[in-house]
């Protein structure tokens, strides 16, 4: 296992000298990564005994590896990342590393509640492969999570990071949403590259958009169900938990989108809300893991306390595909 060896060594390195701006990584000569496109947010799979099977892992990158997605996104929220230790979140995302095709990105998601512990996270996904970190709101304390102590907070990771540092907002886990205005003071640091926001908000999406218009700050939309609203509004892509079941059709409203075919756009985006909410707010990640199932991956069972569906659930959520033509 990759992580106390790589935890140790980064600890070293922040002793030795990695509190000097270490920059961007840049990809090309000078140019910073370019995110657009659309990411499925990989599912952490696990045995009946709850270990994560890193060969079923593997097994459903293989398939995801065969649409057009620009990269994956490991340990967010659909990795259940909450419930993993910090030696099978390095793990995971050096598997996916050396599994996946050499020509995506791989955005991790390397968010801890403390800014040290959320820095060595961030380097220590740096050297397991990571072209990006994608750093969730620290949250437990949210009374006191202020504009100040979140820009303090972002400010520090991406000063130290070694690659760049993409926001992430997911006020339904969390309870907190990232403000504007905070967005906007932290799209102007050259290692803070753009923005994941799942809220839903698409005013907000157009106003965080417009308002950073003038910085190389991307923002990506969390979910499928505002993916044409948010490329509307001039967002770049997203990262979408139904791409892992409908990954082509969800690749397909990107380019539908990017095209102009705005039409034929609107269509597709009607038929894949209803599965959308489906997979995210209504049944959440055992959702996610049983339609997986359904569609030849490996979804299997989530990590306690997650339970799986009930049967009465499992049929409403077969309608939400059916009714939808999808199943």
């Amino acid at each position: 296992m990759l992580g106390p060896r790589v935890l140790s060594s980064v600890r070293q390195g922040l002793s030795r000298g990695l509190s000097r701006n270490v920059g961007v990584r840049t990809s090309g000569e000078g140019k910073k990564v370019d995110i657009a496109g659309i990411y499925p947010p990989v599912t952490t799979p696990f045995t009946a005994t709850a270990e994560v099977d890193y060969g079923k892992l593997e097994e459903n990158l293989h398939k995801l590896g065969t649409f057009p997605f620009r990269g994956f996104v490991v340990q967010g929220s659909n990795g259940e990342f909450p419930f993993l230790t910090s030696s099978e979140r390095l793990e995971v995302v050096s598997r996916v590393r050396q599994a996946m095709p050499k020509d995506k990105l791989l955005l991790a998601g390397s968010g801890c509640e403390s800014t040290q512990a959320t820095v060595e996270m961030t380097v220590s996904m740096a050297q397991v492969g990571a072209d990006a970190a994608m750093v969730v709101t620290p949250y437990y304390y949210r009374g006191h999570m202020n504009s100040a102590a979140l820009i303090h907070h972002y400010t520090k990771v991406a000063d130290l990071s070694p690659i760049p540092v993409v926001l992430y907002t997911v006020p339904a886990n969390t309870g907190l949403d990232l403000p504007v205005d905070t967005v906007v003071t932290l799209s102007q640091h050259p290692n803070i590259i753009g923005i994941k926001d799942s809220g839903g908000d698409v005013t907000r999406i157009g106003l965080m958009i417009h308002k950073t218009r003038r910085q190389d700050f991307q923002v990506l939309a969390g979910s499928a169900g505002f993916l044409l609203a948010s490329y509307a509004m001039g967002g770049v892509g997203g990262v979408c938990a139904l791409a892992n079941v409908l990954g082509a059709q969800v690749c397909q409203l990107e380019r539908l989108c990017l095209t102009g075919q705005w039409e034929d756009a609107q269509k597709l985006q009607h038929r894949l809300i209803e599965p959308n909410t489906a997979v995210t707010r209504r049944f959440g990640i055992p959702g996610l893991k049983k339609t997986m199932d359904w569609f030849g991956y490996y979804g299997g069972p989530c990590r306690a306390p997650l339970q799986e569906l009930s049967p009465d659930e499992e049929e409403e959520l077969r309608m939400d595909f059916t009714n939808n033509g999808w199943l």
